[in-house]
């Protein structure tokens, strides 16, 4: 990480946005090939292929820790070295959000994974809905930020590089 920091330092406001950007987008893909698996996992019940299952997770928890930790040294750099809190206050945010979502995915697949198994308990597939529910609020609240945060960012955009 401590290259990732001394990478950041060198770049204007303008360039850590933007890759900023282009890591939501991999954590949005990464989320997306996430679900995949976990639906062909699923289809695959009564006699699971665990260890596939386990070895995708297993790379997409660390292509999200990767990404956490850059996102995390953009913040910091936006922060201290070019000193736009409003910026790096949003990012926070979206990455506070972030957390919450992967802690709601994580949950909401094994509890889908048990309502597969025992389609009768009607009290996991209301948990399932619920888990549901709040991913989609979560999703929400990160949409809002991200707009909070296109509007917080966009004098970067205007004023190119003389920041």
């Amino acid at each position: 990480m401590a290259e990732a920091s001394e990478q950041d330092d060198t770049r204007s406001p303008l360039e850590l946005v933007k890759k900023f950007y282009t890591l939501q987008e991999e954590r949005v893909e990464g989320y997306q090939f996430l679900e995949s698996g976990f639906s062909a996992y699923l289809a695959g019940g009564p006699h699971y292929n665990f260890e596939l299952y386990r070895s995708l997770v297993n790379e997409i928890t660390q292509s999200f820790k990767c990404i956490s930790e850059e996102i995390i040294s953009i913040e910091r750099c936006l922060r201290s070295v070019h000193q736009i809190t409003g910026v790096a206050d949003c990012i926070a945010k979206i990455q506070e959000a972030e957390k919450e979502k992967l802690d709601f995915t994580v949950q909401l697949q094994i509890d889908r994974q048990q309502a597969t198994d025992n389609p009768e308990d009607e009290c996991k597939r209301q948990q399932v809905s619920d888990l549901k529910e709040k991913l989609q609020q979560t999703t929400q609240k990160i949409n809002e930020q991200m707009e909070s945060f296109k509007y917080e960012s966009e004098d970067l955009y205007t004023d190119g590089e003389e920041r």
